[in-house]
This record gives structure tokens, sequence and C-alpha cells, in this order.
């Protein structure tokens, strides 16, 4: 089912959070919350959404410092990865899904930034967290390095090449586009194998 989503700028980092509806039920979901409420508060209501989970793409501060106070006053269940060392009502593993309306999300496993890290997949799009961003990638340390080229090239863009990429933070050129287009224009993609991947950017 379609899913209406609206990026959401929040906070002094250019994160985006999303909030993504299903446009037959209005059931919702919260991808990330990072810096403040206010600006998703006022989203959720004037789209009339009823949100049912607030997910976390991984544990960092700019991401997830108002979950708690988001779901008191939207409403919505926590969730994050099972790695995850946070507080929250979801732990969820690679491959599970959610059910929002007539929707289901689908969890995908992307370690590499952080352990943790999630991405949230549609069917038409995906959101990235930290892991993927439009012209360039998450930072991660050289010993994740293998795991951040496997969750890009074995992951992310097995998905269908029409997906839409709805990345964490506003750090490219526009702020969303098909992962079609990403493959030819990331410099970071560029890598053969693993060993190249690592000698490149870690």
């Amino acid at each position: 089912m379609a899913l209406e989503v609206k990026q959401i700028p929040v906070g002094p980092m250019s994160n985006l959070v999303y909030l993504a509806v299903d446009t037959t039920t209005r059931d919702a979901v919260v991808v990330d919350s990072g810096w403040e409420t206010g600006p998703i508060e006022k989203a959720v209501a004037e789209s009339g959404a009823r949100v049912q989970y607030i997910v976390a793409t991984h544990g960092h501060f700019d991401h997830v410092s108002t979950m708690e106070e988001l779901a008191g006053k939207v409403g919505g269940k926590l969730v994050a990865h099972e790695s995850s060392g946070a507080r929250y009502d979801l732990k969820v593993r690679d491959g599970d899904l959610l059910e929002v309306g007539r929707a289901a999300l689908r969890i995908i496993h992307t370690p590499g930034h952080t352990e943790d890290s999630i991405c949230v997949y549609g069917g038409r799009e995906v959101f990235t967290g930290d892991t993927l961003f439009v012209g360039t990638i998450g930072r991660f340390d050289r010993e994740r390095a293998g795991a951040m080229y496997s969750s890009l090239h074995d992951v992310i863009f097995r998905l269908p090449p029409e997906t839409v990429l709805y990345p964490g933070h506003d750090y490219g050129e526009v702020r969303s586009r098909t992962l079609r287009e990403e493959r030819e224009s990331n410099p970071y993609l560029g890598a053969r194998d693993v060993g190249e991947f690592t000698s490149a950017f870690a």
C-alpha cells in the first residue's frame, strides 16, 4: 500500500525525521526523533496521522534524544534493533515487519555506522538513517569497514533500483533520490571489493 512520506528537518545538524502515513487508514510511523518534538508534532497533527511506532535507526543522540518525549505526545511504541542498549518497547531484528495500517515495513539490519543501525523498507522507499546519505555514507570505524561495505552493497543495493532513498541527514544536493541515481553518482560506492573500500575510506 502507498505511504505518504513527509520529511521533517530538526536541529542544528541537518537531521531529517520522517512521518510515513498509510494513505488509506492514516496509521503512521515516525522514523527517528532527534533534537526537538515540535516540528514532528505539528506534522502529525496536520496529517491527521495515528502514530503506531517511533523507530530509531540507531542510538546516536541526535536521532533518539527526544523519542520518549515524542511518544508521550503523539503515541506509538518505541522501536529499536535488539543490539541497542537503550530501553524500547519493541526490539526488532533483521527481517521483522511492522504493520502500519495496510502497509508492512521491513526492518533491515545494516551495521557499519553503528552495530544497531537499521533501515526501514516500505516497498517503494527506504529510510536509511546514517548508513547511506545522498552523495555520501555514514562515518564508521575501521573495524566496521567490512560490515559497512556489506550493508551498502549486499543489502541496501539489493533493493529495487527505483526505491526512493530517504537519508537521516540533509547532506546532499537533494533530500532524496532513487537508489539507481545514488548508485550512479555516489563516489563512496565505487569500490570493487571490501579491501578496496577499506583502503580508500576507513
